[in-house]
């Protein structure tokens, strides 16, 4: 079994944006010691509707950092969003830093290269990226050090990061009272998903724990923040000791009555790319949308 460097006796600044068109929630994470952070989960706006693409979301990132005096060195991807498009290269162009995400990120380029039937000029080797995690991978944050836990079920390519005593669990889990994610797209899986959950649910009580979506169940106020002990008694799909059985159960049903989000088609094709929009052969940005195929 890997061997997690979890340290909770650094407290990484957390600063949460919360855009409301996608329901996802992105961070600035700043070394308490340092000038250095790090972006995790970045949003591009789009009116897919119009094909029109904006950076409001991405631009308030931008204008906090630099009126603190951060420097950005990482731009963390917790797995290929299927329901926001990121704003990953727009911000390195602007603040510099590295773009990462797990590994895995091969098997959905490879599988979602077929669905909207890449060409041999998209590269499925990750190298859209600057940084591909595999499981217990370290990495610097100014003097703080993080590290990246491998979470797949959502999808292949989910990474949970942790950073001090925070760990920022992208679709692995949500607040109590919102449960899990789906895991029916393909490459997904219910079991690895709760086994993810487990993982997870390993680190310290006292680990704050930070989703990248909230929806607000039955009209509560957006929220983002818990900790490990919370879930563990609480939360409404893996709580209170609900077995591996049963969670693939109940997943597998309710998965089978959701839509498809909104924005998957676009966000799909955008994001294996780390953030860039595909370009016919003249250069022109141009999305698809595969009849079928998903």
């Amino acid at each position: 079994m890997t061997s997690y460097p979890v340290n909770m006796t650094v407290t990484p600044q957390v600063q949460a944006f919360f855009d409301e068109a996608t329901n996802t929630i992105s961070y600035i994470v700043r070394d308490p010691g340092s000038d250095a952070c790090a972006i995790i989960d970045s949003v591009m706006d789009i009116d897919y509707a119009a094909g029109r693409i904006t950076y409001d979301h991405a631009d308030a990132l931008i204008r906090s950092i630099e009126e603190q005096g951060c420097r950005l060195e990482w731009i963390i991807e917790t797995h290929v969003h299927a329901d926001h498009l990121s704003a990953a290269p727009y911000i390195q162009d602007r603040l510099g830093g590295k773009i990462g995400i797990g590994s895995k990120i091969m098997v959905v380029q490879d599988t979602f290269g077929k669905v909207f039937n890449e060409g041999t000029e998209f590269q499925r080797d990750g190298s859209q990226f600057d940084k591909l995690f595999e499981d217990g991978d370290r990495y610097m944050i100014g003097t703080m050090e993080a590290f990246a836990l491998y979470t797949p079920g959502h999808t292949p390519a989910c990474m949970t990061h942790v950073i001090g005593d925070a760990a920022f669990v992208g679709d692995t889990l949500f607040m109590p009272d919102g449960g899990s994610a789906r895991a029916d797209f393909p490459g997904g899986d219910a079991g690895e998903l709760y086994d993810s959950i487990q993982k997870v649910l390993r680190l310290p009580d006292e680990m704050r724990l930070f989703m990248c979506h909230d929806y607000g169940p039955n009209g509560r106020d957006i929220q983002w923040e818990t900790t490990v002990a919370e879930e563990k008694a609480h939360n409404i799909h893996v709580g209170g000791g609900k077995t591996r059985e049963d969670f693939i159960k109940f997943r597998t049903e309710r998965d089978a009555t959701l839509a498809m989000p909104k924005l998957i088609i676009p966000s799909l094709q955008v994001n294996m790319r780390a953030g860039e929009v595909p370009r016919d052969k003249d250069g022109n940005p141009v999305l698809k949308v595969p009849v079928n195929g998903l």
